[in-house]
């Protein structure tokens, strides 16, 4: 299932109030993520960043990828690409980031997201490669504190891509940010089964899209 990058949209059909962005917040214009670097795990119980309350939703299946130009990003935009949606499953984004800015472009998605309504509670964040800065700050206070925040459901939960307990959410994101070609390949289709509604996935397209035909 390869995914080719084209316009950016986090779609919202789900009815109700949207979020408005905090008064001041302005999406920056598309560039590359930044690479690796320093990022300060948050106080124990407190949120991921961007985290803040907050529903898109699918959107109509495309009969198949359609390159478009990029375009500025405003709002609830976002650099991001769109393949064929699974009948019966999820909408298909990828967001283009180097391997090192994987998980700062999920952070972005995260943030977009709720500022569109999402819940934090329907936003599941996996990892291939090392762990999320507030997977491995909670882990720090042992295993059963930091599933006991999964099971509870009320926030962004982030976890390792290859973990079997976690459970599906609405909105899936991958960061493609490490791991083998064969971890990222069996992360991928199991990241889309647990996503009722969007996956969004995060790192080299080009990588990405030979992971994914080579074990198509």
């Amino acid at each position: 299932m390869p995914l080719i990058p084209e316009e950016p949209q986090i779609h919202e059909s789900v009815p109700g109030p949207r979020a408005t962005p905090a008064a001041g917040r302005t999406a920056p214009t598309p560039r590359p993520v930044p690479g690796p670097g320093p990022r300060p795990a948050p106080p124990r119980g407190a949120p991921a960043a961007g985290v803040r309350p907050g529903k898109p939703g699918p959107a109509a299946p495309p009969r198949g990828p359609v390159a478009a130009p990029p375009a500025q990003r405003t709002g609830s935009q976002m650099p991001a690409a769109k393949a064929a949606t699974p009948a019966a499953g999820a909408q298909l984004q990828l967001i283009p980031a180097p391997e090192g800015g994987a998980i700062d472009a999920a952070d972005e998605a995260v943030d977009l997201l709720l500022d569109s309504g999402r819940a934090p509670g329907e936003i599941l964040v996996l990892t291939t490669g090392d762990p999320h800065p507030w997977a491995a700050h909670e882990l720090s206070f042992g295993e059963a504190a930091y599933w006991a925040q999964h099971d509870a459901a009320d926030d962004v939960f982030y976890a390792d891509a290859s973990a079997e307990r976690i459970a599906g959410r609405p909105v899936v994101i991958v960061a493609v940010n490490g791991g083998t070609d064969d971890v990222t390949a069996k992360a991928l289709p199991a990241a889309l089964a647990r996503a009722g509604a969007l996956l969004i996935v995060c790192g080299d397209p080009q990588r990405i899209n030979a992971v994914l035909g080579a074990n198509a």
